[in-house]
Formats: C-alpha cells, sequence, structure tokens
C-alpha cells in the first residue's frame, strides 16, 4: 500500500531538510537560489545560512513498513507559492505541519490551511532546532490556539530516527481518525 504525505509550514521551518533527512531516494528538490527579488519578503532572521528556497515542492519516498510507502510532497513555503498547496494536498492520506516554535507566525497560514481550508487530516511537529526544545510543548499549543484533538510532536528534521517518528505518528492519527468515522454512534435516543 501507498499514500501521500504532505509536509507544510512557513518559510525555513526545516521541510526540505525533513524530507531530505528520511527519504530512501535522492529527493528532488525544486530548489532555487534566494535573490534579491525576496529581500523584504522572506524573513532569513532566523537563517542567515539559508541560500536556497523551495519553489514548487520537494518529493521522496520512505517505506515505512514492509506493507506502506509514502510518498512525501513538501510544500513551498513562502506566500506568493501557497497557491500550490490545494494541488499538493489532492489525495493525501495526512499532513504533518512543521514549525519553528522560535517563529511561531510563520506556521499561522499552514494552520489555518489545514484546520479550515482542507480535509486532510494533519498533526503539528515542532521542530528541534540546534537540538534544542526553544519553548514548553504545552505553551507552543496554546500559543497557536490547537485544538486538543490535534496532536503535537516535537522532532528533528534533520535525523531520520525522529523525522520517521512524527511520520508514524501521523500515520496512527489519520488510521484512529479513519476507525472513529467508521464506527456506528452506540448512543441511545431516549
Amino acid at each position: 500500500m501507498s499514500a501521500k504525505i504532505i509536509i507544510a509550514g512557513g518559510f525555513g521551518v526545516g521541510k526540505t531538510t525533513l524530507v531530505r533527512s528520511v527519504s530512501e531516494i535522492p529527493p528532488l528538490n525544486t530548489e532555487a537560489w534566494l535573490t534579491e527579488a525576496g529581500e523584504g519578503i522572506d524573513d532569513l532572521t532566523l537563517s542567515e545560512t539559508k541560500h536556497t528556497t523551495t519553489v514548487t515542492m520537494d518529493f521522496g519516498r520512505i517505506s515505512l513498513y514492509p506493507d506502506l510507502i509514502l510518498y512525501l510532497f513538501g510544500t513551498p513555503g513562502q506566500p506568493r507559492f501557497w497557491f500550490l498547496w490545494d494541488d499538493l494536498s489532492r489525495g493525501a492520506l495526512g499532513a504533518i505541519v512543521l514549525v519553528d516554535s522560535r517563529r511561531l507566525e510563520q506556521s499561522f497560514t499552514a494552520l489555518n490551511y489545514f484546520e479550515h481550508d482542507s480535509t486532510v487530516p494533519f498533526i503539528v511537529a515542532v521542530n528541534r532546532f540546534e537540538g534544542k526544545l526553544w519553548h514548553d510543548v504545552g505553551d507552543v499549543r496554546e500559543a497557536l490556539g490547537l485544538r486538543p484533538e490535534v496532536p503535537l510532536v516535537t522532532c528533528d528534521a534533520r535525523d531520520s530516527a525522529s523525522t520517521g517518528q512524527v511520520l508514524r505518528d501521523l500515520v496512527v492519527h489519520t488510521l484512529a481518525l479513519a476507525r472513529s468515522a467508521d464506527r456506528p454512534d452506540t448512543g441511545s435516543s431516549g
């Protein structure tokens, strides 16, 4: 069995790094050099070493289990490319919204998209930049205004074991949602 997974989030949160870290095939990256055209638009405040950006998508593949292959599609993070998200999300089993807790404002568009504009189930993963959890997970949940039923996990996008676990968390979440949707209502109408 195979499934499509979306990796979404704001500019510079680690989507390309996540796909690269876990893909069993050489990932396809549609990277372009950052240019003067992005000055004043792309926030490089905490990404001084970032020299390229995704302009269409990242693509990778992982055999998560012997009977489950995941095709990973990383979205571009800049607002000028958000029009691609509908096409990339079509037919997806689920999505990971990757966030940088140092720049939560970069996360709101992706969260809004999956909460309101999409039917794709999602989880939120806080990327531990430099291996650190910069803020308490409960504080991040509150700051993002996440509903209690939306899983919030942490990961290091550079580490394949960590990103593999986030993918497993997403699959478990989507399967649980599917099972609960299939259960008949057992409440009495009294």
